[in-house]
């Protein structure tokens, strides 16, 4: 993540982190901590994402729409780099993305991933439509791979939930 960016930086991130992701629309490769840096030399943007587990079919996608965006916003020279090490976090989905996610009707993660130590558990999603945590796991996989599938037992609504890892 980018704590200090330059005013040149700042307009390639801005221009990369707007980007959307294909699998969950209303969040960005920023909400979700995807883009992971961007250096700028003269005409030249450079990008760094890392998918939210090797594997991703969106990621192919997720490049494209960097380059693009980084090309329209004047670079005339772009590369985006798929990073796999450190392995993509839940961690690093913002606050932003996680009310998103809710609003959108997908519960965010419940809790932080585990590093190292004890692994937490989590004992109940709650319900992203009426807040209930009477909620039982239907499928371990989602829509995406990322996500599993929850049912409210009050409202009696299916809903995603975008797992810790």
């Amino acid at each position: 993540m980018v704590t200090s960016i330059d005013g040149e930086v700042a307009r390639a991130w801005q221009a990369a982190a707007a980007v959307v992701d294909p699998e969950v629309p209303v969040l960005t490769i920023e909400d979700l901590g995807v883009l992971r840096s961007v250096t700028v030399t003269g005409d030249t943007a450079r990008a760094a994402i890392t998918p939210t587990y090797s594997g991703c079919p969106a990621v192919d996608a997720i490049r494209c729409d960097v380059a693009d965006a980084l090309r329209g916003a004047g670079y005339r020279d772009v590369s985006v780099d798929v990073v796999l090490a450190p392995a993509w976090s839940t961690d690093w989905m913002t606050d932003a993305g996680k009310h998103k996610l809710r609003a959108y009707g997908i519960a965010p993660p419940s809790g932080r991933a585990a590093h190292s130590g004890p692994v937490p558990i989590a004992l109940s999603v709650r319900c992203p439509r009426c807040g209930s945590l009477s909620t039982r796991e239907i499928a371990h996989f989602g829509s995406t791979s990322c996500k599993a599938l929850y049912e409210c037992s009050a409202c009696l609504e299916p809903f995603d939930y975008f797992k810790v890892h």
